[in-house]
């Protein structure tokens, strides 16, 4: 795939865009491009835009959702903190989640006291997130919370790979795994316009098997693996336990109840 390019729209930024341009290997163009998708630095934020109808993507930390929750707060009863067994306030889990995206899951874990390594191999996608990383580390109301979140722009399968090979006091509690799928559902697609562009640029996660067992081989708690209620599952393991809401459910590989039989296709 084409590299996405990246377009300063202020001339203030111009250093800006170049570290981002050189940090994640992006062409950095001298003119705003007449088609197709770019990421474009303005005077507030990164976005990734397009010609089309498609409103502009970026991650955000400070204000919008990620503010909403903030204020009405939200503790370890959200389906994703019950997830990965958050319980008490002592003893939190180390997290990697090994397909940031936008980063909204890990920024919930991190609200909740978790150290959060975000993974995130699309360069584009990474760079979405230093941009909002930037942004809420110099905000009061986002500072502390950001400083639990660490961003690692590089292949998932092969970092957790390594996390294998270290000593087990040393390797995550917790892998999380949101794969991207191509998105079936004509009306959910049609909702998301934005996320649609995001998807396309970034791609989908078709090695998300080879994903599965890097993470169960690099994790010492458990995996969870974020899917839609009716989507279907990563081929490779079966879950120990599936946790289902309303629009989302939870797989969860605890590994110390994975068994060879829960191996399927291994001798």
């Amino acid at each position: 795939m084409q590299a996405t390019p990246l377009y300063c729209a202020e001339c203030a930024r111009r250093d800006t865009a170049e570290r981002l341009a050189a940090r994640f290997a992006l062409p950095l163009v001298k003119q705003r491009p007449d088609s197709g998708y770019w990421l474009e630095l303005g005077p507030e934020r990164l976005e990734l835009v397009t010609t089309g109808k498609h409103g502009a993507v970026y991650a955000e930390f400070v204000e919008g959702a990620a503010k909403h929750r903030r204020e009405q707060g939200g503790g370890r009863g959200q389906p994703v903190a019950k997830a990965v067994g958050l319980k008490g306030a002592k003893d939190l889990p180390r997290i990697v989640d090994a397909t940031a995206g936008l980063g909204g899951d890990s920024f919930v874990l991190a609200t909740l006291g978790c150290q959060v390594t975000l993974l995130e191999r699309s360069p584009v996608a990474a760079a979405l997130l230093f941009d909002a990383l930037e942004r809420a580390s110099v905000h009061p109301d986002t500072q502390d919370i950001v400083a639990r979140m660490t961003l690692i722009h590089t292949n998932a399968i092969t970092w957790l790979a390594e996390q294998a090979e270290l000593p087990w006091s040393q390797r995550p509690d917790v892998v999380f795994v949101d794969p991207m799928f191509p998105d079936t559902d004509k009306k959910s697609a049609a909702a998301k316009k934005g996320m649609q562009a995001f998807q396309h640029v970034i791609g989908d996660d078709m090695d998300s098997a080879a994903l599965l067992e890097a993470a169960i081989a690099a994790a010492t708690g458990r995996v969870v693996v974020k899917r839609p209620q009716r989507g279907v599952l990563i081929e490779g393991v079966k879950p120990s336990v599936v946790l289902d809401g309303k629009s989302t459910r939870f797989d969860l590989y605890v590994i110390k109840a994975l068994r060879p039989q829960d191996f399927v296709g291994r001798e």
